[in-house]
């Protein structure tokens, strides 16, 4: 694989890390990153959110690398430094969100090529654990998965739910499905527009300042509101997968109490019916659980250890590339 630009002063990662230009098998070329290859325990599969990127991991892999996993994590297709799919860069704009298991099947054929250890288990948050939910549930090769404030439901109120509905729907039939969503209109980054007060994201302003920082540094990496074909096609993804049953594979899934931008209910439904599966509820914390508080990040990071070392499997098969 050919080596892909990797902004390790902004990162804040372990010193071995580097990334990787892979391309989906439409020719979608995305990016991963990979860190702390030599790991002994195992690769985490880090599957970021909408608007991330590899190097907003950087931290969260200097902890799982302190604990013996390698990570390995990706920019989606319309994110980070992956291709942008259409003119207007800022807009996070997908064709069908069954594209994503395409760079799922790329990603999972990068961790082969690049031989990192095993077992593999996902590690996903947000937009990434609709993603990595539908991927375990077509059988992912992972001995377990963890979720971060998985996007299994939107938090919208009845009014914006059927509005979202009707107008993402409609735009498609008159070629307006590049606008922005009403959800969420602005072609700049959150984290440049909102201040740390009254953000969603983290009670830690640190961390935040980190999120700023980055995307001063590194503009392309921005991103901005989602398009309302991505609405549409994240709202059908959502409640399809709604409709269908867990897997049979070790979970547990982190969700702050101050939750506002996904769906409680559909993470509490969800869970509810997966048998075996761990709730851990962070009291106070917002949608980043991973870049919380240092004592939250020290919860977290120590109970994903001890799970994924309760869950290591001896073999992981590869995975089929998608229809």
């Amino acid at each position: 694989m050919e080596h892909a630009p990797y902004h390790d002063g902004i990162a804040d990662g372990p010193q071995d890390a580097a990334a990787f230009w892979i391309t989906a098998d439409d020719g979608v070329r995305l990016r991963v990153g990979v860190f702390h290859r030599a790991a002994a325990s195992g690769t985490v599969l880090l599957f970021p959110g909408r608007t991330e990127y590899v190097e907003k991991y950087g931290r969260a892999a200097h902890d799982l690398a302190a604990l013996g996993y390698a990570t390995l994590a990706i920019d989606w297709r319309g994110q980070g430094l992956a291709d942008r799919l259409i003119t207007d860069p800022m807009s996070g704009h997908v064709m069908a969100f069954a594209d994503y298991q395409r760079d799922v099947s790329a990603m999972f054929d990068a961790a082969e090529a690049l031989e990192l250890p095993r077992p593999y288990h996902l590690l996903a948050h947000s937009m990434g654990g609709c993603i990595g939910l539908r991927s375990v549930m077509e059988g992912l090769p992972v001995a377990s998965c963890a979720f971060s404030a998985p996007m299994w439901g939107i938090k919208l109120s009845n009014t914006l739910r059927v509005v979202a509905w009707s107008v993402s729907w409609g735009s498609k039939r008159v070629g307006l499905d590049h606008a922005y969503a009403p959800t969420s209109t602005s072609d700049a980054a959150y984290v440049l527009t909102e201040p740390f007060e009254t953000n969603k994201l983290t009670r830690d302003r640190g961390m935040y300042q980190y999120m700023i920082d980055q995307t001063i540094a590194v503009p392309d990496l921005a991103l901005g509101g989602p398009s309302l074909r991505w609405l549409h096609e994240s709202l059908v993804e959502m409640r399809d997968l709604a409709r269908r049953p867990s897997p049979g594979l070790p979970c547990i899934t982190f969700a702050g109490t101050d939750e506002t931008v996904v769906d409680l209910e559909r993470i509490n439904a969800r869970m509810d019916h997966w048998p075996g599966a761990r709730m851990e509820w962070i009291e106070g914390a917002r949608h980043e659980v991973l870049m919380e508080t240092e004592a939250t990040r020290e919860r977290i990071f120590g109970e994903l250890a001890a799970f994924f070392a309760a869950h290591a499997a001896s073999d992981t098969p590869r995975l089929s590339r998608p229809a």
